[in-house]
């Protein structure tokens, strides 16, 4: 088996210090467990930081590496300049916020920017050591959100995971960060990127389309360099081991001790960390007015709430201290008695015991974050708590919510929705708890994480095979070699070449992509050695600007004009009477989608839509593409679907039949063709078997062999030629 590594912002290890000496502890459950019944440990590794700065561990460095090793732990050591800039700056103090929509608190420095580039170099740097060339690499969240790219720099062959633990923000909201361009890039490196829930994706889909100008083709994510593909993996818990709690003795001891202390009291339970993004004060506020509304609970309920101490260095966090601290305050005193304490704060961390123990006898689970990845304490809770006994409150901006539907789902924002559930919780029959849980426990116990891990693993896989079959067809090794071969022999080559997409990349606007010298200079090499023949769908007017003064024969509309170097002439004579039945339903479908337009050619419409919104173009594309297949045939006309337009045209018009002609007119012992979208495929389809057909990028063809961009289009023709002439 490759070598499986994990990387993730800290090690799977608890690092303390007492006096002198550092004890060491493995952290149980969770991912690095699930990972083992999917990986065997010899084979796994984990990459992160121990948890404290590398100043500290100075003098125990050897001796920690050597420790962390034994576990399969290799240390990214970091110093205080470098978490403050990286994970108590730029991380939690821009991403976080950004992706959870507090946008306010969102700290835009280039210096903790740059700090965040260099300990992702540093992260890179450590990986790309222990790595070898075909080794599969899961990298996790968003501290780490350019290792993909950085990682991809160094190790080409290795398959490349990136999971995300918490929100990708909508396209509104990611817009305003200033290297939103290297985020996406650094994503991008890796094979497979996986979200919680599917509104997660796509927000990342329409990033991608509006910032970088990338499609996707149901999930998959074609850029320039191969296919990146993005699916959803809600991540799940450990359900076995909570949902066996109660057997274990020491939770059966913290059972009893807690039920004492409640007495007959009915039990709310709050667990989170104290982060803004978690709604504890406006929970504290709901529960305040739940107990005003409703006096009859008085002294018959008890909140629990735990609160995490988090990121305790940014003020935003020191703030939401203060203020939990004087809501727990003024609820107590404002209701308590000298029997009975509404709400019992703790601001620590609870063991899985005592955690579990109070999961088990909570009546009501109140998990309401204003904003959460997924939230797992709501998934933990279900998986514990007796059936016909607990109650989970969620809220809807988690995204636990889209799996755990049968829970009552709340508005965070609502005081009035949060008071409602709490009313209703509590009165809920025994018969709706039984079929609600009983549904939400089977989902967890059949999706839990270890399935989680292994449909994460087994789509990468899947992944790097698409990408192979695609390799498998490029023009590379010994067909490239055979291909060349051939070429150098021929006297008579021709070259068919499509335009777009083909010899240059797309443009927002179609008359923005003009050839560049480079690719004229090549273009005019080759038609010394070669006929070339650039067969495009542009008009002739742009053709004829951008390559009449080369000797290269042109083909206009796909096929209507031909340019031989003295004038245009048409290739056939169609009827133009239908495009006034054709052209309204263009324009009615421009009118509806903002930024689509109607490019009009001698002898085809065109409906252009690559600066529409991404969903919007795709939904109208669709509709337009099923309204003019009713419309069309009686025309004898064709709808072309390429890449970001549809074209109307005469059926009898394509790339197929200008080629034929040419082909007619000549001896060729050697046909080459290139094209990247649907209108190729008529061309493609055309050619003798022997012909050597490439298309540009993916997707299903007729070619023989495929290259990934034009920049490699291009190296291929730049090769034909220095072959040709040495």
């Amino acid at each position: 088996m490759s070598r499986f590594i994990v990387v993730s912002n800290r090690l799977p290890v608890t690092l303390k210090r007492e006096k002198d000496r550092f004890q060491l502890q493995p952290s149980v459950g969770g991912l690095a467990t699930a990972l083992s019944s999917v990986v065997p440990r010899e084979e796994a590794f984990w990459v992160g930081w121990p948890g404290l700065p590398a100043e500290d561990l100075a003098r125990y460095e050897e001796w920690l590496t050597a420790e962390l090793q034994a576990l399969g732990c290799y240390p990214v050591c970091l110093s205080r300049e470098e978490l403050d800039k990286f994970y108590y700056g730029f991380s939690n103090r821009t991403l976080w916020p950004l992706c959870h929509y507090f946008l306010q608190y969102a700290l835009f420095d280039e210096t903790l920017w740059e700090g965040y580039l260099q300990v992702n170099r540093k992260y890179a740097q450590v990986v790309a050591e222990l790595a070898e060339e075909d080794s599969i690499i899961w990298v996790h969240d968003y501290q780490l959100f350019l290792l993909p790219g950085l990682l991809r720099e160094r190790l080409p062959r290795a398959s490349i995971g990136f999971f995300l633990h918490i929100p990708f923000p909508s396209y509104e909201i990611f817009r305003v960060l200033p290297w939103r361009r290297e985020i996406l890039e650094g994503l991008l490196g890796a094979d497979l990127i996986g979200f919680h829930t599917y509104d997660y994706a796509r927000h990342f889909f329409s990033s991608l389309r509006r910032i970088l100008g990338y499609e996707h083709q149901f999930g998959l994510v074609l850029t320039e360099e191969r296919a990146v593909k993005v699916d959803v993996f809600p991540i799940s818990i450990d359900y076995a081991r909570f949902a066996r709690a109660p057997e274990n003795p020491a939770v059966r001891r913290n059972l009893e001790r807690f039920q004492e202390e409640i007495g007959d009291r009915r039990l709310i339970l709050s667990v989170d960390r104290l982060d803004y993004t978690k709604g504890i004060p406006q929970r504290l506020r709901a529960f305040e007015a739940f107990l005003e509304r409703y006096p009859e609970w008085r002294e018959k309920v008890l909140l629990i709430l735990i609160g995490v101490p988090s990121r305790t260095e940014v003020e935003h966090y020191q703030e939401l201290k203060r203020e939990v601290e004087e809501l727990v305050g003024r609820i107590n005193g404002r209701f308590g008695t000298l029997s009975w304490m509404p709400v019992h704060y703790l601001a620590r961390g609870l063991g899985f015991e005592e955690l579990a123990a109070l999961y088990f006898l909570a009546d009501v689970a109140l998990v309401t974050p204003l904003r959460d990845g997924m939230n797992l304490i709501a998934k933990e809770y279900v998986a514990t708590v007796p059936e016909d006994r607990g109650v989970l409150v969620l809220s809807e901006m988690a995204g636990a919510a889209a799996e755990l539907s049968e829970a009552i789902l709340v508005n965070p924002f609502s005081q009035e929705d949060m008071v409602r559930a709490l009313h209703e919780a509590l009165r809920l029959p025994r018969d709706e708890k039984i079929v609600r849980n009983r549904r939400m426990k089977e989902r967890l116990r059949r999706y839990d994480i270890q399935r989680w891990v292994k449909e994460f693993i087994n789509t990468l896989n899947e992944v790097k095979q698409t990408q192979e079959s695609f390799a498998s067809s490029r023009l590379t090794g010994e067909e490239r070699q055979k291909m060349l071969s051939k070429w150098k022999e021929a006297r008579s080559p021709i070259l068919f070449l499509d335009y777009d997409g083909t010899l240059v990349g797309f443009t927002g606007r179609p008359e923005k992509a003009a050839p560049d010298q480079e690719l004229r200079d090549l273009l005019e090499r080759l038609a010394g050695v070669a006929r070339v023949v650039i067969i495009s769908g542009r008009d002739p007017e742009t053709l004829s600007r951008w390559f009449g003064d080369l000797p290269v024969a042109l083909v206009a509309e796909h096929g209507v004009f031909v340019y031989q170097g003295e004038e245009w002439h048409r290739m056939v004579e169609p009827e133009q009477e239908w495009k006034e039945a054709v052209r309204p339903v263009l324009e009615l479908y421009a009118d509806r989608t903002p930024g689509a337009f109607i490019e009009e050619k001698a002898h085809s419409l065109v409906w252009h839509y690559r600066l529409a919104e991404s969903e919007l173009g795709a939904l109208r594309a669709h509709e337009l593409k099923e309204a003019l297949l009713d419309l069309v045939p009686p025309l004898g006309l064709m709808v072309l679907e390429g890449k970001k337009v549809l074209e109307v045209k005469p059926r009898e018009i394509h790339k197929g039949m200008v080629a034929r002609w040419f082909l007619e007119k000549g001896e060729y012992d050697f046909i080459l063709a290139m094209g990247d979208d649907w209108t190729d495929e008529f061309l493609f389809e055309a050619l003798p078997p022997e012909s050597f057909t490439v298309k540009i990028g993916y997707g299903l063809t007729r070619a023989r062999y495929r290259l990934e961009n034009f920049r490699e289009a291009r190296r291929l023709l730049e090769e034909m030629w220095r072959k040709k002439i040495g």
